[in-house]
């Protein structure tokens, strides 16, 4: 009997241990690759919610220029963008697409199969833009999908833009890179403003525009508070004199040229985007008497900057940013 009860229970522990064994070995392939190695997964959220990302992205198809910019400044070439002819018209960055990248469309209407043919590993795509076509896009391959201008984002589009940076690192498992740009263009700021403040414009006021001409009539782009070109200005030591009762969804509102009656004051600033063929400044402006009058135009308050200075976008940018307004408000 003893002996029967022996047997009984080593057959008993057998069983337990290859029903155990049957069991790590389930646990062991959800985390595998069909080649038995173990494979990444990061968890992020997106404007869609929660999102599960396997492996890590090599391939990445981007459908808006800033989402390129993030890849570029971690030390990764985007496979395709739209209308990169545009882009490089448009942004002005030390790092540039490399001849393979491939034109994926524009930004409004991406291509789907010039994406497709890519056969990218994970699209990153823009919600206000691409949400009709998601379903399309997830079609082809895993797609991140941000919104920087959501409510949320709007709120301060540089902190929104640098929150999509530093999940895109999460993706591509760049976090230390991301850092370590992050660190280096707070050190940037920290640099300027020790020059603002030997020159004396520590909080000095100023108020940005981006204008152009629409039907020979000049539109003025004024930079609200949360706008990326305002939150620069900010780091430098400067002091936006434009404040708006409600946060503007792409950081600026669109005025004429008599807004700018608002702002006479002493020490004033004004600073302008303008492209070199569309001056509004130098053409429709010139001469007249609403422009001419104005106190920081009498007083040579007036800054240019280029019209390739990117006032939208990440890391890169926003140095460029710096840069440029630096170079414009230190120039004798």
């Amino acid at each position: 009997m003893k002996k029967w009860m022996i047997i009984g229970s080593l057959f008993l522990l057998t069983l337990l241990a290859a029903c155990g064994g049957s069991d790590n070995e389930s646990e062991n392939n959800s985390g595998t690759n069909e080649n038995g190695a173990e494979e990444r997964t990061v968890t992020i959220e997106d404007a869609m919610g929660e999102q599960t990302i396997k492996g890590t992205p090599k391939k990445i198809v981007v459908l808006e220029w800033f989402f390129a910019e993030h890849l570029l400044a971690l030390g990764m070439q985007p496979a395709g963008v739209p209308n990169i002819d545009e882009y490089k018209n448009w942004i002005n960055i030390d790092k540039d697409l490399d001849e393979s990248v491939q034109d994926v469309g524009t930004r409004a209407e991406p291509n789907l199969e010039a994406i497709s043919r890519l056969d990218p590993d994970l699209i990153i795509a823009a919600k206000f833009r691409h949400e009709d076509i998601l379903e399309q896009l997830e079609g082809i391959a895993p797609t991140v999908t941000f919104a920087p201008y959501s409510e949320e984002g709007s709120a301060n589009l540089y902190d929104e833009m640098m929150n999509e940076f530093k999940t895109v690192a999460k993706i591509v498992d760049k976090e230390e890179e991301a850092e370590k740009e992050l660190d280096e263009l707070d050190q940037f700021y920290d640099d300027q403003k020790q020059k603002v403040e030997e020159a004396g414009l520590m909080g000095a006021e100023y108020i940005a525009t981006l204008a152009f001409s629409t039907q020979n009539s000049p539109v003025l782009r004024l930079y609200t508070e949360n706008s990326i070109v305002s939150q620069v200005m900010g780091k430098l030591g400067f002091e936006n004199a434009y404040k708006t009762d409600q946060t503007a969804q792409y950081g600026f509102n669109e005025v004429g040229i008599e807004a700018l009656q608002n702002f006479q004051k002493d020490g004033m600033q004004f600073l302008y985007v303008v492209q070199d063929d569309d001056n509004v400044f130098e053409n429709q402006l010139k001469g007249n008497p609403v422009w001419e009058e104005l106190s920081f135009v009498k007083e040579g308050n007036t800054h240019h900057i280029p019209g390739d200075t990117p006032v939208f976008g990440g890391v890169l940018s926003a140095k460029v940013l710096a840069e440029e307004l630096m170079n414009s408000m230190m120039e004798e």
